[in-house]
């Protein structure tokens, strides 16, 4: 028996003996009826893109013949390209929205679909409660009211764009003159995009896993830290000032320096917004999993910090809200004011080479750790049953300690599930996967030690009320 067609953390995402073509078409009607049934937007035009796995070209082919058999214009690029392409194209065209078949960081055997509606940021819950009660059969209206399918390349005022808005470029009066960048698409949908704008904005760029497989070169096409050890020697033999990679649709980024390697997201996010309020003003917005150096960041420049649950459509949310300079997450999403609400891992890699061509991000987080303190964080998971998580969640309620791994409990934050604040400025949060059977357990702390002793602490709460 399939498993239902459900919108998560990140829209719908399965492997390839459930993520079928029928049910595909599937998911095109209900996008096609809420469209026109919700937002009113009958007869507009919405892009397709899809990225580098070897059925998601067929599968962007299916959504653009619903769409276009229920009056809808459909826009597809030529070749696979990353998601943040294809929802920049809704505002810069004024779309009704756009579909994105992709399963990211997933295993080859996996893929996905992602919608965007005309606001060109992630789909709230709301939205995609609205697609999965439309789920349906596919229909087509009479020949003469249906919609056209065309091809064609979105990057041109894409790169425009993001080069405006990072201020670097071949138009702008700053560029990248003398970086030397080694970069890893991960044989993701970032190759002959990330690479390309990096070179126009004059870096020397020395490519790495850049051509298309659609195994992925037998690794998840995840930008972690074990995943990227390549990338870390590749920086330090050629001796380049940076090292950049993207995940399977490019809407992520991580980031490898010759002094520490694989940068952790956190330090990235806290020194590329130091670099951001050296010359504008802005809160930032992060999830609750997300560092308290950037609320240091903040604070040190009159400024402040919004919290969100995890995932990447409440950062989003809350930088609409907040006019936000900058909003993130510890995984490696990120975007900033004047681009689109969606996180982008080509925008953000043209701002990285910005950060490092002005001042190192190695001097740049010695600086800030040494104006604020060390800053370690680490994750582990706990196997839970999802029709078990909520209940979890409860006994840990009534049960929450007043004392973590030696320290004074001194706040709770129930955002999104537990974050146990301690006096000592360290925390542990404890909240359900969105994506997987699984409880996260985060802990943040001055050094690896604490951080591991706190993860033990985590594992104590809640492993026995498994």
């Amino acid at each position: 028996m399939e498993t239902p067609i459900s919108f998560g953390t990140d829209g719908w995402r399965a492997t390839l003996d459930e993520f079928t073509a029928p049910r595909v078409r599937m998911v095109g009607q209900a996008v096609a009826d809420y469209l026109r049934e919700v937002e009113d937007r009958e007869g507009g035009t919405v892009a397709v893109g899809y990225d580098a796995r070897e059925t998601s070209r067929g599968f962007a082919e299916e959504l653009c013949r619903v769409l276009a058999a229920n009056g809808f214009d459909a826009l597809i690029p030529p070749r696979d390209c990353p998601t943040p392409l294809a929802v920049w194209t809704i505002a810069d065209r004024e779309l009704a929205g756009a579909l994105v078949v992709s399963a990211s960081h997933n295993p080859p055997n996996y893929n996905g679909v992602k919608f965007f509606p005309h606001d060109a940021a992630p789909a709230l819950p709301a939205v995609t409660d609205e697609i999965m009660a439309r789920i349906a059969e596919p229909r087509a209206l009479p020949e003469d009211e249906q919609g056209s399918v065309r091809e064609e390349d979105l990057l041109e005022p894409y790169a425009e764009h993001v080069f405006d808005v990072v201020g670097v470029g071949p138009d702008e009066d700053e560029n990248l003159d003398g970086l030397e960048v080694v970069y890893d698409a991960m044989h993701g949908s970032g190759r002959g995009f990330t690479d390309e704008l990096l070179e126009r904005a004059g870096a020397t760029v020395h490519r790495r896993r850049c051509e298309q497989d659609p195994e992925f070169g037998g690794t998840n096409p995840e930008p972690s830290a074990e995943n990227l050890q390549g990338l870390v020697e590749a920086v330090r033999e050629r001796d380049a000032d940076l090292g950049i990679a993207n995940d399977g649709d490019s809407d992520r980024i991580a980031v490898v320096t010759p002094d520490r390697g694989f940068l952790d997201e956190n330090l990235f996010f806290a020194a590329t917004y130091d670099y951001l309020l050296e010359d504008d003003s802005g809160p930032a917005v992060r999830t609750v999993s997300t560092t308290f150096l950037v609320d240091r960041v903040a604070e040190a420049h009159g400024e402040e910090v919004v919290e969100t649950a995890v995932g990447y459509k409440w950062v989003a949310e809350a930088m609409g809200e907040h006019d936000a300079l900058i909003g993130g997450e510890e995984s490696g999403g990120f975007s900033v004011r004047g681009h689109v609400r969606e996180k982008d891992g080509v925008l953000m890699a043209l701002l990285a080479g910005a950060v490092e061509n002005e001042r190192s991000y190695d001097e740049r987080v010695d600086g800030l750790l040494a104006e604020f303190g060390e800053i370690h964080q680490s994750k582990v998971s706990v196997d839970c049953p999802d029709d078990q998580k909520q209940r979890v969640l409860s006994d840990l309620e009534a049960q929450l300690p007043e004392e973590v791994a030696g320290e004074h409990v001194e706040g709770v934050n129930d955002t999104d599930g537990f974050k146990i604040l301690l006096e000592d400025g360290s925390w542990l949060l404890v909240r359900p996967s969105g994506t997987e059977p699984k409880m996260r357990v985060y802990a943040e702390a001055a050094s690896e030690e604490r951080v591991s002793e706190l993860l033990d602490a985590g594992r104590e709460l809640v492993e026995p009320l498994i």
